[in-house]
């Protein structure tokens, strides 16, 4: 059965997918008709933050990665990369897709500012958020893997 994500009948208080309530017909200010159960759960505010873990996490990669071979140290040690690569994979990944692997798993989705989170109560949504969240964290991870893999095997 296809169910509509927002029902916006005469006489609804209620969207089916989250828990707000409006009181007099008011407009919600966070565009809850933007979120699409498993492709889009976050909006211009939380994308930016998501390409700044994604910047971070690459210039501690990068830092890192500098700093051990200039210390000389075993090669094994560059596994520590892993970590970092990996944030920094997760932030470019979600920003790309928009789409935010920790609020799929809390079962929320924000499109307006900092703790503006509304919670998804559709089951099935929930399902698919928390299907996309765990393919953006097994990307992040064989990402992290790989590149921290790549720094053990390079011959500097």
């Amino acid at each position: 059965m296809d169910m509509p994500l927002l029902d916006r009948s005469p006489g609804k208080e209620t969207f089916p997918l989250t828990t707000l309530r409006f009181a007099a017909g008011a407009t919600p200010t966070l565009s809850p008709d933007r979120y699409q159960p498993g492709v889009c759960n976050i909006g211009p505010a939380e994308i930016a933050r998501r390409r700044r873990a994604g910047i971070v996490g690459s210039l501690m990669t990068l830092g890192l990665f500098i700093i051990l071979v200039a210390l000389d140290a075993p090669p094994l040690f560059r596994l520590v990369l892993f970590l970092p690569a990996a944030v920094a994979a997760s932030g470019f990944i979600q920003a790309r897709l928009k789409f935010c692997a920790g609020f799929a798993a809390r079962g929320i989705f924000n499109f307006g500012g900092s703790g503006d989170s509304v919670e998804i109560v559709d089951h099935e949504a929930r399902a698919r958020d928390r299907r996309r969240g765990r393919e953006i964290s097994f990307a992040s991870f064989a990402i992290g893997a790989a590149v921290a893999l790549l720094a053990v095997l390079l011959p500097i």
